[in-house]
């Protein structure tokens, strides 16, 4: 199915571009952009299930809907899909979605699928971020929302590869919106936890393994998320009851910034290294 085959005369916001779309989060993402108002390009490799998503979609909202198959771990493929960005002037949101994660520490991991997993989390997004914002700014608007992880603040948990490639997606989108936002970007980052999708069996620990009192539907957090997005918010995290313990660590790593750099060490490593540097100086004399 294309978008030329189909006719939509009803208004609407513009068109969103959702990777990782045949299945789970971003299913539930097409589905509630459409009836949002969206037209949808779907991103993923499995092409029947993206036609599967497309014909339904179509028929239940009336929105236009276009497959993109693509493997965006494969450099023709991602290459096409950033192209679409920089040349559809339609494209109103997009949605980094698709991604990789990793259950077995590092030690056991397969470097190989690691570094298959940055390609997709870190260099895909990446570029395709690239790609669609200088249109973004152009045109005066746009959002992007990328999807990121809870491990992104706590490293200490599942494989360090993966969580650090989502505080990268946090880092990023923190940045983009200090850099965009006057520009009328809109960045979100959504944190989840532990959500039912097939992520959890790729990943190598199937989701019914889980303490399901920490397992979300990926219908509660895709609504979540929205209502974040309505809000403002730059970063959502789902399941998080108090929204001040956020902003407290947010505003503890602000406080930081002055003394993050500066001429001199901090006197704690000063009186250390003089005292080190008078010992080796003695030795040396000796």
């Amino acid at each position: 199915m294309s978008s030329q085959d189909i006719a939509i005369s009803a208004p609407g916001k513009g068109t969103a571009l959702i990777t990782g779309a045949s299945t789970g989060i971003g299913a539930v993402y097409a589905e509630r952009l459409a009836r949002r108002g969206y037209d949808l390009v779907l991103v993923a490799r499995n092409k029947e299930r993206l036609e599967a998503l497309a014909e339904r979609l179509v028929r239940e909202t009336g929105r236009r809907v276009e497959v993109l198959a693509a493997d965006l771990t494969a450099t023709a493929d991602l290459r096409r899909v950033e192209e679409r960005l920089r040349s559809d002037e339609r494209i109103t949101l997009l949605l980094n979605n698709a991604g990789l994660g990793a259950t077995a520490t590092l030690l056991d991991s397969d470097p190989d699928q690691i570094d298959t997993m940055i390609q997709l989390n870190v260099v895909a997004l990446t570029r395709l971020t690239r790609a669609v914002a200088p249109g973004f700014v152009a045109r005066g608007g746009g959002a992007l929302i990328n999807i990121a992880s809870i491990v992104a603040l706590s490293p200490e948990l599942l494989n360090g590869s993966y969580s650090g490639s989502k505080a990268y997606v946090v880092n990023l989108s923190q940045s983009l919106h200090h850099e965009l936002g006057a520009k009328g970007v809109k960045v979100q980052a959504v944190l989840p936890g532990a959500t039912r999708t097939d992520f959890w069996g790729i990943a190598g620990v199937p989701v019914e393994h889980l303490p399901q009192e920490i397992v979300m539907s990926a219908e509660d957090l895709v609504d979540s998320a929205l209502a974040g997005f309505d809000a403002g918010e730059l970063i959502t995290i789902p399941s998080l009851p108090d929204v001040e313990d956020w902003k407290r660590f947010d505003a503890a790593r602000q406080a930081l910034g002055p003394n993050l750099s500066r001429s001199v060490p901090a006197a704690r490593y000063a009186n250390a290294a003089t005292a080190t540097a008078t010992a080796t100086a003695t030795a040396t004399a000796a």
